[in-house]
């Protein structure tokens, strides 16, 4: 999946999903790599924290190669619910990332240790509560306002993270790599000196608005072939 991953984006991916009217999930704004240039991408492994270690333990043993352990700490920013030795024991188990809805801490192992990480940031204290344990804890993950479970595939990159159900992941995947060849194509336009205004015949659309107080940009892109704002 990281392969596939490799020469996309999360705003792509995000873009392909509003093609493809998939709900569009997105991790809240502000989680991020805990080192620059770190991506995700894999099956979700989810799971609940509820202040032990003992649940990632016990999760591990659900692991797939390459997968993504989705963790739902309830977007805490009081306690830090994953360090240094959880991060070593996910990669024993064949993970190949974590996304954490809450705070990291251990960052100078962690970045030793090369397994991308992404949450809300490091923070000193690990958790001093224990929490009353959910039955659903090892089957779905909170994160922000959607519920991740082992049929979604996980995005990350340096704009953020991305839920994508697995059953659509080979169209939007697709799609995406469509939208990219367009962007790509229309940047080396604009470097060349042929503007995006042209390139979307803007004052066309601009005419055809006045006729028609309907006719969207959007509307005016799909019928052109161009690819912004999708």
């Amino acid at each position: 999946m990281l392969k596939a991953f490799a020469d996309l984006s999360t705003p792509l991916v995000a873009d392909a999903c509003v093609r493809h009217d998939v709900p569009l999930r997105v991790a809240p704004a502000g989680v991020g790599a805990v080192v620059h240039g770190h991506r995700l991408a894999g099956r979700a492994l989810p799971v609940r924290h509820y202040g032990s270690v003992d649940v990632f333990l016990e999760v591990f043993g659900r692991a797939g190669p390459g997968d993504v352990l989705v963790i739902d700490n309830g977007g805490r920013t009081d306690e830090a619910c994953v360090g240094d030795l959880a991060v070593l024991e996910a990669r024993a188990a064949g993970v190949s990332g974590l996304a954490v809805w809450g705070l990291h801490r251990d960052t100078p192992e962690l970045a030793e240790i090369g397994l991308p990480v992404f949450s809300y940031g490091g923070y000193p204290p690990g958790p001093v509560r224990l929490d009353e344990r959910e039955p659903e804890a090892l089957d779905t993950a909170r994160f922000g306002a959607h519920l991740v479970s082992a049929d979604d595939l996980v995005f990350g990159d340096e704009d953020g993270v991305l839920f994508v159900a697995a059953e659509h992941a080979e169209e939007v995947l697709a799609t995406a790599h469509r939208i990219r060849e367009t962007e790509r194509e229309q940047a080396r336009k604009i470097v060349a000196g042929e503007t995006l205004r042209r390139q979307t015949a803007f004052d066309d659309y601009l005419a055809r608005r006045t006729a028609d107080p309907e006719y969207t940009f959007r509307r005016h892109l799909r019928r052109i072939g161009g690819a912004i704002e999708e």
